[in-house]
């Protein structure tokens, strides 16, 4: 039996931590644009790439798409369109090449293949936007930013596909600025049609000011300059036009025609009188001008007109040349809310290191960790009187959940200031890492069950040096008790992790560090105290009847792995690793036979495998619809942060249940206290809103609400009271404490 554990923990063991570190390999790679489909994000702005496809990027104020329009495929000496497809929040926008009086500009940075060469943006004719006395030019709603890329005619097209990179940055606003950036990769077919968005493509260069065949002419007079622009559509002569720079700091924005600005037409010359910027720099030598409807009306099918005007004259340049002032105390007022939070003072960090030790001691109370405390056990009595091997254990033990905690804890500060948005728990967010988890506990339930003996098809060389090394064991025990622990963010232990992650690395690690220690803390001092090991019972028959027993709490773990991994990937992808795992067990058992019966039963059930995995593979990895986004019933809604503003604005209150299906905790306090009838009664009496933000996938939105209430996993629970600031409550929730604090609003 002991043969049987060691060598699996050496072998299954590397399932999960491959997975993991694949996991983590391509979230990094996805900041160089790597293509992968993990999510990335920026810890300041909340913004995140879909989990489904890394050609989308979503903030809670944008959702941003690298699209393509290649109708004939890729051909040598040819061009294809390539856009930013920006889909605006209500009363969010982004900047025009000339933002106005605030703003910026959106900035692509392509990372295309050799010589192929991309142009500039053809932006489209945007709106005035006013905010107070200030005029900005830009886009709400949906708009297309298209890039015309020209492709080298030495382009070889015997590959079946091409990846195009691209790193955007842009500024949205509302009342206040935000700097949002995202990194973009596009798989486009070498030899077929890529023309989904046609129509998007099209509506946007429709919206691309048309470029004037007439001449236009500028000249400097004092403070404003004098325009005259020929060749203007004849439907046009007689309308008031809106008069645009794309020069910033050159014509005055915020004009009022009719009074600082002054128009005219003189047959078929449009003629105006407009004011200079009091932000002016130097005089260049002509001025790119678009020309526009009041209405944004079309007109001969466009709906803006470009013209370049040489200037004559020269205007005296400001004395500075500067970002406006709102411009500066918006981004400056951002810079403030987004800005790391300064360390701790010491007295702080030493409070989140006993919540992390003490958080640690309960996580052993969790009911994922107690398979592995079960394996302990069995570990204790097979060592007997054996007080040495004991303490070994014990340490061995010991630096497992250690190290494994550190592990855990510097990826996720690295992937962190790789500009990803993770929270504690984040590998459960993998369906790949829930389907290894699955293997593994579903192996070595089969094992303690009795259906093989490892040792039975690995040579005894193997399985001797197994055997003969139970510090490996003890030591593979702790970083298995991690990766299953870890997602359960028990009691003391939220304000400790969601401070650790915005510590300097040493000082976090330490807080990490403190974790491991908590949770290994009952194992080492039992393994250290002979008196624990006189209490359990003798070596005997009753160890392969435990052995047996504890089989049952592995498939029950089997169970709850599974039932993530249908809240990830649905029925289809739950369904489809209870199929493998069958086939797996097929495997297991086959490799036990004997004689020839034993290569055949293992060569059909490996091929089963295989071929499942290939032909419906997929269902494991692709999302179901978000559980927020099922029907949750009149009471519970799904969750966002607008909805959470609208509501408070509404003078009602909010209730948020920030939680995911792998949280133990979470699955407790939901059949439990959220679902008594005092709690309920208490939401009703003061009409309390529900909601529900389901982490169960990342999700960047709850990932960065989770870190401005400072916390870095769940559950958290928070109550939200118009003009007041949030309540966080604790992570196991009491009745009364819900109640109480309802109760007081």
């Amino acid at each position: 039996m002991r043969r049987s554990i060691e060598a699996l923990f050496l072998t299954l063991l590397l399932l999960v931590l491959c997975a993991t570190a694949g996991q983590a390999q391509a979230q990094i790679k996805l900041q160089i644009g790597s293509g992968t489909s993990a999510p990335a994000m920026d810890t300041a702005t909340g913004a995140s790439s879909s989990p489904a496809s890394s050609n989308v990027v979503t903030t809670p104020r944008v959702r941003a798409e690298l699209v393509a329009l290649a109708p004939q495929g890729i051909e040598p000496g040819k061009t294809i369109d390539l856009g930013l497809l920006l889909d605006h929040q209500p009363d969010w926008h982004t900047y025009w090449v000339n933002p106005g009086d605030s703003g910026l500009p959106t900035q692509l940075q392509w990372q295309l293949p050799p010589s192929w060469d991309a142009g500039e943006i053809a932006w489209p004719t945007p709106h005035p936007i006013r905010i107070g006395s200030l005029v900005n030019y830009g886009y709400e709603g949906q708009v297309l930013l298209p890039v015309t890329v020209q492709i080298p005619s030495t382009f070889s097209a015997d590959a079946r596909d091409v990846t195009v990179r691209l790193h955007a940055n842009w500024l949205i606003c509302r009342v206040e600025c935000i700097p949002e950036e995202g990194q973009f990769s596009l798989t486009i077919p070498t030899h077929s049609s890529t023309a989904l968005l046609a129509d998007a493509f099209a509506k946007a260069r429709a919206q691309v000011p048309v470029a004037l065949q007439g001449s236009s002419q500028a000249s400097v007079d004092g403070e404003t300059l004098k325009l005259r622009v020929s060749g203007l559509p004849v439907a046009l002569q007689g309308q008031s036009l809106q008069v645009l720079s794309e020069s910033p700091d050159t014509l005055h924005h915020a004009m009022e025609d009719g009074k600082d600005f002054q128009q005219q037409w003189e047959g078929a010359d449009w003629t105006a009188v407009v004011p200079l910027s009091a932000n002016r720099g130097q005089t260049p030598d002509d001025l790119p001008l678009v020309l526009t409807t009041n209405a944004h009306t079309a007109v001969d099918g466009a709906i803006g007109w470009r013209s370049v005007a040489p200037i004559s004259g020269q205007w005296q340049a400001a004395a500075v040349a500067q970002v406006s002032h709102e411009l500066a105390a918006a981004l400056a007022k951002n810079a403030q809310s987004s800005a790391p939070t300064p360390p701790p003072a010491s007295g702080s960090l030493w409070l989140a290191v006993l919540g992390a030790l003490i958080g640690g001691l309960i996580l052993n109370l969790m009911p994922c960790v107690f398979p592995i405390l079960a394996l302990k056990v069995l570990g204790f009595t097979a060592h007997g009187s054996q007080l040495r091997e004991q303490r070994h254990a014990g340490l061995a033990y010991t630096a497992g959940v250690v190290l494994s905690f550190l592990a855990l804890g510097a990826l996720l500060l690295a992937l962190r200031s790789a500009g990803q948005q993770l929270g504690w728990g984040f590998q459960l967010q993998s369906p790949l890492v829930i389907a290894a988890l699955a293997a593994l506990f579903t192996v070595i339930g089969l094992n303690l069950a009795g259906m093989f003996e490892f040792g039975n098809f690995v040579p005894s060389s193997l399985a001797g040096k197994q055997a003969k090394s139970p510090t490996t064991n003890a030591f593979l025990s702790g970083v298995l008790a991690v990766a299953i622990a870890s997602p359960c963010t028990a009691p003391f232990m939220g304000a400790s992790m969601g401070l650790a992650v915005s510590l300097p690395a040493a000082e976090a690690l330490l807080v990490f560090a403190a974790l491991g220690l908590g949770m290994a803390a009952p194992y080492l001092l039992a393994s250290w105290i002979p008196a624990v090991v006189r209490w359990l019972p003798r070596p005997g028959a009753w160890m392969d009847t435990f052995r047996r027993a504890m089989a049952f709490p592995m498939f029950a773990t089997v169970v709850w792995l599974v039932w993530v991994l249908g809240q990830q990937s649905g029925i289809d992808g739950a369904a489809t690793l209870l199929a493998l795992l069958v086939l797996l067990a097929a495997l297991v058992w086959s490799l036990g036979l004997q004689g020839r019966a034993r290569w055949g039963f293992a060569v059909l059930s490996l091929a089963g495998s295989l071929y499942l995995a290939s032909a419906m593979g997929h269902n494991l990895t692709t999302p179901a619809p978000a559980p927020g986004q099922q029907a949750s019933g009149a009471l519970w809604q799904p969750w966002s942060e607008q909805k959470v503003s609208e509501i408070n604005a509404s003078g009602k209150p909010v209730f948020v249940d920030f939680t995911a299906a792998w949280c133990v905790t979470c699955q407790y306090n939901k059949r439990t206290t959220l679902s008594d009838s005092q709690v309920l009664a208490a939401f009703e009496n003061k009409q309390v809103n529900l909601l529900r933000a389901d982490w169960t996938r990342q999700d960047p939105a709850i990932t960065q609400a989770l870190n401005l209430l400072g916390r870095s996993g769940v559950p958290v629970y928070v109550l939200y009271a118009p003009g007041k600031p949030p309540q966080i409550l604790s992570e196991v929730l009491s009745v009364k404490e819900v109640v109480d604090a309802v109760t007081k609003l």
